[in-house]
């Protein structure tokens, strides 16, 4: 029997599009974390730590928002525009980029790199995975951009700031809110325009719409009547709006007499804020509240609305609005005792049940041992502790501000955590798999006690 080449063998490991796209996210980071490790890319012209570069390249292209140094008054103009596009790099993805170089460049597309750009894009259509790749960057784009100018607009003439100023700061805020980072240039984030409907309503749309997923948006674009939607854009969209407005309920009435948080503020900016709260748990990290002066029954509201997520195929983490609502209908069907599970007038394969079931359970391990682990090397609360760590694998961005004063071993628990959040827990899982297994028989069934 002959064997194969041992440099054959190798590059067998990486042909699975998310063994690919593992490696590339990896490779943004390490490229990221190297720039950002430059004299120049601080105020001080000082290199940053390697564990400083590495954390904050990882929270950028995981588009999480997590810092251990103040992003304004710490990174130079050229460190600000290194964590800027790595916010793009990782909002669009690796490979979505990869697939819209490879068209402009040679007009072609190969099988296999129709099969990355599939992977990364959740585009159910292979053959249409090259428009798809276009509509996504010109989506991106033009509602960056349209952000970018109306946050422009307000910190100029209400803020008056200098105009080259408002515009760093508008499209910085822009591209950071659309690709759900929640990176910003003030050190208090978005405290300062806690009461200002423009600003904050304006990022919370952006937050929104990106975290949305793409395949939902180009459909509601293409149809607005509900009878016609996907199972994917009916879930979606009613868990979306039905999460911001429990959120905005429940943070807004369990914050209502806090005199650190809501309690200064009039009804109608009391609503607003709660809003904008309940909208940033969606993986965006912006905060117009003092996150650390919350009440522990809002900050365990927050873990779940951050735990759950958004859209697929967007810009957002957590374990997916989907993942949840299928989950909910499996656990419907269970209890009524049908064979099947049935979304409208739809059948869920069982394919997408487990799917739903390893990503939710992998989510949770994820979080509980990381949570265990940051209890027993740090002195904070657990409330502290769990929030950072489902803010971490959700790829939000908030904290209650322990993040800069966390030993290094829990930084690099965190970056970790970061990383498994951004790439997705099954798609991480499966590219450290050296190959697929087919089973080519079926054992006898036999049942078991559940329960």
């Amino acid at each position: 029997m002959t064997r194969r080449p041992a440099w054959k063998r190798r590059s067998s490991r990486f042909q699975h599009p998310a063994q690919v796209i593992t490696t590339a996210f990896a490779a943004a980071i390490a490229t990221g974390a190297a720039l950002l490790s430059l004299p120049a890319a601080t105020q001080s012209g000082q290199r940053a730590t390697l564990l400083d570069a590495l954390f904050t390249a990882t929270s950028a292209v995981c588009v999480t928002g997590l810092v251990t140094v103040d992003t304004g008054s710490y990174w130079s103009g050229f460190g600000q525009v290194v964590i800027l596009l790595l916010i793009q790099v990782g909002g669009l993805g690796i490979m979505t980029l990869a697939t819209l170089f490879t068209v402009l460049l040679s007009r072609r597309l190969g099988l296999r790199a129709r099969f990355l750009a599939q992977a990364e894009t959740k585009s159910l259509n292979l053959t249409d995975v090259r428009g798809v790749v276009r509509r996504i960057v010109l989506f991106s784009l033009v509602s960056e951009a349209v952000v970018a100018v109306a946050l422009t607009l307000r910190f100029a003439t209400a803020y008056h700031e200098p105009l080259g100023a408002a515009v760093y700061d508008g499209v910085f805020h822009a591209v950071s809110a659309f690709n759900n980072a929640g990176f910003s240039t003030n050190a208090d984030s978005l405290v300062g325009y806690v009461t200002d409907p423009w600003i904050t309503l304006t990022i919370a749309a952006a937050v929104i719409l990106g975290g949305l997923g793409f395949p939902v948006v180009f459909e509601l674009v293409r149809c607005w009547r509900p009878a016609q939607w996907s199972v994917l854009t009916r879930l979606t969209v009613t868990l979306t709006v039905t999460l911001l407005v429990l959120g905005t309920l429940v943070l807004t009435l369990a914050e209502f007499t806090n005199p650190r948080t809501l309690g200064p503020l009039s009804g109608p900016e009391k609503l607003l804020a709660g809003f904008f709260a309940s909208a940033m748990t969606r993986t965006a990290g912006f905060n117009s509240l003092d996150i650390g002066a919350m009440r522990p029954e809002s900050l365990l509201a927050s873990d779940v609305l951050m735990f759950i997520g958004g859209g697929s195929a967007g810009t957002a983490g957590g374990i997916k609005v989907t993942t949840f609502g299928l989950l909910a209908f499996v656990l419907w069907s269970e209890m009524r005792g049908e064979t099947h599970v049935n979304v409208g007038r739809r059948r869920i394969p069982a394919s997408n049940q487990r799917q739903a079931l390893a990503v939710a359970l992998l989510g949770v391990g994820a979080v509980v041992t990381a949570t265990f682990m940051l209890v027993a090397i740090t002195s904070y609360e657990l409330e502290q502790i769990l929030f950072e760590a489902v803010s971490a694998f959700a790829t939000v961005g908030l904290s209650t501000g322990i993040t800069g004063s966390l030993p290094p071993q829990a930084d690099l628990l965190l970056i970790v955590l970061m990383f498994a959040g951004r790439i997705g827990p099954l798609t991480l899982a499966s590219a450290l798999a050296l190959r697929e297994r087919t089973r080519r028989f079926e054992l006898p069934e036999e049942r078991t006690i559940v329960g």
